[in-house]
Order: C-alpha cells, then structure tokens, then sequence
C-alpha cells in the first residue's frame, strides 16, 4: 500500500490531467439502444449497425475510457469504419455521471464487477437485446475497451465467459485485482497483483463455467506511466492456464516495429496474444496514416504506426484482409523501458475531479494540520468512489 502523502501528491497530478473529449460527440454514426432490460448499472447503450450486414453476423462490443464517451471512443478507434468493411454490428456500452464523474466504468466496485449484477449485467442485457434485435451470431460475440473499459472487459470475459468468444483488453488490468479505490491504484501502478494462480482461480470462481473459455488480445504500451505495463502480463498469466497454454510464447513475431508474441492451445489455434507498443503511453494504438488506416488521434487515442482496431478484427476473424502481416523475428524482443507521460485516461482519472477546488499547496497544508484523512475522504465522495 502507498503512503498518504504518496496519495496526495498522486490525487494532485491528476487534478493536472483534466477531464477532456478528443472529439466531438456530434460527429457520432451511433444510435441509442433502449428498451434492453432492467439496467441495474444505469448505463446508457449505443448501437451501429452498418447498411451492409452479413448474415448471422458478429457482434463486437466497445467499452469507452474515463472521460470519453460512446462517441467519441468510436470516432477515434475507428470501429464503425471497420463495421462498414467487414459487415459486423457495434454495441457501445456508455458510462453515466451519475454513476461516475469522470465516466469511467467501475471495474473495480464489488456492486459492478460481478456475474448478474450492477454494471456487468447491464452489459449483458445489451448484448442479449442487440443479438436478438438483429439477428446476430450469439457464437460470435467479442468485446474490447481501454483503460477502465479494458479492466470492464475482464470482468465481462470472466463474469459472462460462455457468452464471448473473444475479447481484447488495451492497457487494462486482469480481472479481480482491485475492489477498493487504494487497490486500484496499487495495480494499475503495478504493485500488489496476485500471483498468477490466484488470478486464474479468480476467473474460475466467477461463473462457474469450465470451457471453451475466450481467445484475448492484449495491448500496452511499454511506456504507460498511468496503468503499468506489468499489468499485461498479469493477464496472460491469468489466462494462460485455462486455454493450456505454456508459459512461453510460441510465436514471436514484430508488426509495424512492435513486439507481438502469441500463445496456443493443445491444437495449435493461437488463443492468447499481446503486443507491446514500444515508446507508447496510455491510450488506444492506431495507425491513421495508411491508406487503409482507420481512426483518428487524439487524446489517449495514439498514432503508432499499427491500428489496434484493425488486427483486433484479424485475431477474431472478422477481416478479410488486413495489410500489415507479422514477420517472424529469431528472439524474443526486449520491451523499451518506461518512461514518464503525463497522466492520463484510467481509472484513476475518476480521481481527477476530487482537488479540482483545491490548489496542490492545499494537500500540504491540510497534511500539517492533521486534515489529510477528510482531504482524501471529500475528495472520494466528490467523485462518487465513497458514501
């Protein structure tokens, strides 16, 4: 556990951070579901379904990160571009204020992140509304998100496990890690992650479930100052066992000039996969400048040279073709080192509104005179994370 004042100086930074749209959500292709269910969670859905929908089509769902929403995160990754091409539906689940301030999905709330209840279940309505509604594939159904929509997408993988085939995490966190406020800091700053067999019984323990389980795609910047890059091997661990897969990759392979590994199951289908965008911070990698780039940069939504969005859909099979093959490398590459970005989009984001009324001098003045606790408890509760 950090120290208070280490808290402190973090809540200060991220007051620095702001709440911000790279976009605007006018130019949004998306409609609004309604009529899905009970909605314990209270969560808004969005759907896109493109004029050219295959038959018995897929079904991919997107989860925004803090401070964006539906819209915004569509514009950006590039998802209903991909939709038109290859003829799958979209499902945006989208975060409330009322549920969170900043607009991050509570995948670390006991009432959330759990089988058949709060946000989890509110999800799982959708899927069931949209699959009915329009004919799609219920064995084709895949979910991704970034930051705290990734970490939602491990809950969803491990809650609802027999109802995605696939899922992929961007600059998340395994599920089950968290389930207070100082937790979540501690993991997304890497420290305090369970063991890996601990992880993996977590899974397990969910649903109840033993098979087939989800392929999962994982993406991370080497150099994400806001969620560690040790998050990413957190969650091939955690999933490794249950696909039977060893410990070693059995493929290493670099696209557009990152390390890419990938792991198989007993009958050689790749089941597990995870690039780490070398030099890259915290956000969604894209590759908008190709002539079959697909997106748009912004905040937390980074030009790197390779569309996340776009081998996404190969690892799922949902691209007919995708330009940029992997090249076999002989070794294993050696991730670049971290180094420091401002912080940015995550769950701790959440925490971003709480000095917003205070200057940073105001942490250390209340620290010298013993107000340290109703600094950090206020500033909880101001951003709905305590009652």
């Amino acid at each position: 556990m950090r120290t208070i004042s280490d808290t402190i100086n973090r809540l200060a930074a991220l007051r620095a951070a702001g709440a911000m749209s790279a976009f605007p959500a006018a130019g949004s292709r998306l409609t609004r579901l309604s009529d899905f269910g009970s909605n314990p969670g209270a969560l808004n859905g969005h759907v896109y379904v493109p004029q050219a929908l295959e038959k018995n089509a897929a079904l991919v769902v997107v989860l925004h990160g803090c401070t964006q929403n539906a819209g915004v995160y569509d514009i950006g990754a590039g998802w209903s571009d991909m939709a038109d091409r290859f003829g799958f539906a979209l499902l945006f689940p989208e975060q409330q204020r009322q549920n969170n301030p900043n607009l991050c999905f509570n995948w670390f709330s006991p009432g959330d992140n759990r089988r058949d209840a709060g946000e989890a279940l509110s999800i799982r309505q959708m899927v069931a509304a949209v699959t009915a509604q329009h004919g799609l594939d219920p064995a084709r159904v895949f979910m991704t998100g970034l930051s705290a929509g990734g970490a939602m997408t491990s809950v969803m993988l491990a809650a609802y496990p027999e109802v995605f085939a696939g899922g992929a995490i961007i600059a998340g966190l395994p599920y089950g890690c968290a389930s207070t406020v100082p937790q979540a800091f501690d993991r997304m700053r890497g420290h305090g992650i369970p063991r890996a067999s601990e992880l993996t019984a977590l899974v397990r323990a969910a649903s109840g479930y033993d098979g087939p389980w989800p392929t999962v795609s994982i993406w991370h910047g080497t150099a994400d100052a806001t969620v560690s890059h040790g998050n990413a091997q957190a969650i091939i661990d955690q999933w490794r066992p249950l696909h039977g897969a060893g410990a070693a990759p059995d493929h290493v392979d670099t696209v557009g000039g990152h390390a890419r590994r990938a792991w198989t199951d007993a009958s050689g289908r790749e089941v597990i996969e995870e690039y780490a965008i070398s030099g890259m911070g915290h956000g969604t990698p894209l590759d908008t400048l190709s002539h079959d780039g697909c997106g748009a940069s912004g905040a937390y939504m980074l030009e790197a040279n390779i569309s996340s969005t776009q081998l996404i859909c190969r690892f799922w099979g949902l691209a007919r073709s995708i330009a940029k093959s992997p090249a076999k490398v002989a070794a294993e590459p050696t991730p670049a080192p971290p180094e420091k970005e401002p912080v940015a989009n995550s769950i701790g984001e959440a925490m971003a509104p709480m000095l917003r009324h205070r200057p940073a001098s105001h942490a250390h003045d209340a620290q010298r005179s013993g107000g340290v606790r109703k600094v950090i408890e206020d500033a909880l509760r101001a951003a709905g994370l305590m009652r």
